[in-house]
C-alpha cells in the first residue's frame, strides 16, 4: 500500500495541470506576465516569495528594466513544492522556490518531462539541518526516536521535512519503512491527525513544527539539527526562461537580495509583514526568520549545500522517488552572480549570526539579546507581563526555541536549554548533577 501511495503522489505530481497562470514565456508583446510560485507558510522561502511580494521589490526591478515592456508580476501560492514543480513542467510557472528534497525531484521531473529547470539561488538555510522537526502531541509519552518503532508518523513523502524523518530513523536503527506507518500527508492535514489521535508524531519543515508548539499543540520530539547535515530551501527557473529572458531572472534575484537585506536589517519588520500576510503569529515568524534564528537567508549557492543536496539523491533513490540527479547540471549560479555583482564572492564565505538568547518585548520595535540563557530568564522573571516571546538556543545543537516550551537542565549555577527531551537527558546522563527542571523553576532559580 505504501509504494502505492508514493506512485498516486507521482501521478499526481505529473499529471498536466490546466490552471489559470500566465508565463513569461508567452509574452511576445508589450506586456510581459512572469509567474512566480512560492509558499506563503513556508517561511523560509519569504525572501523569494512572502516578504518580496510584500515590499514590492521585483515589481520595482522590472520597472526599472527600460525595454520598453510592461511587466506584470502573478504570485502563485501554493502549500508544498510538489505542486509548483507540476507547473513548471507544463510551462506554467516559470520561477518557484521550495526546499531541498523537492527541489531534486523539481530537477529530475523537468529533466524527464522535456522543461529542465535550474537551481539559481538559495533563501534560508540551517548547517545543521534544524529546519525540520519531529514533534508529539503535548501529552504524548514518546520521548525519543526509538519510541517511533510501530507508531503512526505524519509528514510530505518526497519533503525536506520527510528527508529527516528517514535520515533521524535510520540513524536510530528503524527501517522507515517498514519500521513505521508513515501517513503522507499535507502539513495542515497531518497537522490535525496529530491533535486528533490518528497520528502519534509529525515531521514537517518550517513553520509548523515552531507554531504547533506556540499554540501549545505539539512538542518537539526530535529535532533535526541532530543530524548535523545542511538543509535548505532555493530557487529553481524554468531553463528556456532563463535563456530567453535572462534579465527578468536577474531581476527576481536582484530584488530577492534586497529582501534578504531588509530581512536582516529589519528583522521584527519583517516578521511582522510576514505575519500580516500569511496569518502565522509574528512571534513563530521570528523564531525562524529572526536575527538569531533557525534559519540564515542568503542568496549564494555555497558549496556545502552543494554537498548536501548531493546527499539527498540516496534518500529520494531509496524511496523510488527519483532516479540519479546530476546535481552539478541542476545548479546553475551564473545569473545571481552577475545579478550580485562582486558582492557575490563576500556572501558565499558569510557564516550564520552565532546563536543568542532573545527577548521579544511587548509593544517593542526591536528585540533584546542576552550572552546566556540564564541571563535571559532572568530578565524574563522581571519582567513576566512585559513579554511578548523569549527565545533560547539549544545547548548541543543551537536550534533556537521558545523559552517556555524548552527543556531546561540544572547543572550547578548554570541553566542550559534544549529542544528535546532525548538531548537533556542525554547531557544529564553525562554531567552528574545535572537534573532536567520545569521551567516555573528554572525562573526562580535564575531570580
Amino acid at each position: 500500500m505504501k509504494h502505492k501511495a508514493i506512485a498516486a503522489s507521482l501521478v499526481l505530481l505529473l499529471a498536466p495541470l490546466t490552471a489559470c497562470g500566465g508565463s513569461a514565456r508567452a509574452g511576445d508583446g508589450s506586456t510581459v506576465t512572469v509567474t512566480v510560485g512560492y509558499q506563503s507558510k513556508t517561511i523560509n522561502t519569504v525572501t523569494a516569495g512572502t516578504l518580496l511580494r510584500s515590499l514590492g521589490y521585483f515589481e520595482k526591478q522590472l520597472n526599472s528594466l527600460g525595454d520598453g515592456k510592461t511587466y506584470k508580476v502573478d504570485w502563485q501560492d501554493y502549500a508544498t513544492g510538489a505542486p509548483i514543480t507540476a507547473q513548471m513542467t507544463a510551462g506554467k510557472i516559470d520561477i518557484g522556490s521550495m526546499g531541498d528534497f523537492p527541489l531534486l525531484i523539481n530537477a529530475a521531473r523537468g529533466k524527464q518531462l522535456g522543461q529542465p529547470t535550474h537551481l539559481v539561488s538559495v533563501t534560508g538555510y540551517n548547517l545543521r539541518g534544524g529546519l525540520n522537526t519531529i514533534v508529539t502531541a503535548p501529552d504524548s509519552q514518546l520521548a525519543s526516536l526509538a519510541d517511533l518503532k510501530g507508531k503512526k508518523v505524519s509528514t510530505s513523502i518526497g519533503s525536506a521535512a520527510d528527508g529527516t524523518l528517514v535520515r533521524a530513523l535510520q540513524r536510530a536503527g528503524i527501517d522507515p519503512d517498514k519500521g513505521i506507518e508513515k501517513l503522507n500527508q499535507q502539513p495542515a492535514v497531518g497537522a490535525s491527525a496529530l491533535s486528533a489521535g490518528s497520528a502519534d508524531a509529525l515531521s514537517q519543515f518550517v513553520a509548523w513544527p515552531g507554531l504547533l508548539a506556540y499554540q501549545g499543540k505539539a512538542k518537539a520530539l526530535y529535532d533535526g539539527a541532530q543530524l548535523n547535515l545542511p538543509t535548505f530551501h532555493g530557487v529553481t527557473a524554468r531553463e528556456d526562461f532563463a535563456t530567453e529572458r535572462p534579465a527578468v531572472l536577474e531581476a527576481f534575484l536582484k530584488a530577492q537580495a534586497e529582501a534578504t537585506d531588509y530581512l536582516d536589517e529589519h528583522p521584527v519588520a519583517a516578521a511582522e509583514k510576514v505575519a500580516e500576510a500569511t496569518g502565522l503569529p509574528a512571534e513563530v515568524v521570528y523564531l525562524y526568520n529572526g536575527a538569531h534564528g533557525i534559519s540564515t537567508f542568503d542568496p549564494a549557492i555555497k558549496p556545502q549545500l552543494i554537498s548536501a543536496l548531493k546527499e539527498d539523491v540516496s534518500v529520494l533513490k531509496s524511496a523510488k522517488l527519483t532516479g540519479d540527479v546530476d546535481v552539478d547540471a541542476f545548479v546553475d549560479d551564473q545569473y545571481v552572480k552577475k545579478a550580485l555583482g562582486a558582492d557575490y564572492a563576500k556572501r558565499l564565505t558569510t557564516a550564520p549570526p552565532a546563536s543568542a538568547s532573545e527577548v521579544w518585548p511587548k509593544r517593542a520595535a526591536e528585540t533584546r539579546a542576552f550572552k546566556t540563557p540564564a541571563e535571559l530568564l532572568a530578565y524574563v522573571a522581571e519582567h513576566k507581563s512585559g513579554i511578548r516571546a523569549a527565545y533560547v538556543p539549544d545547548a548541543t545543537t543551537g536550534t533556537l526555541w521558545f523559552a517556555d516550551k524548552a527543556l531546561w537542565v540544572s547543572d550547578g549555577k548554570d541553566l542550559l536549554p534544549f529542544v528535546t527531551p532525548a538531548t537533556a537527558q542525554a547531557y544529564v546522563g553525562a554531567h552528574d548533577g545535572a537534573r532536567v527542571v520545569p521551567y516555573a523553576a528554572a525562573l526562580e532559580q535564575a531570580s
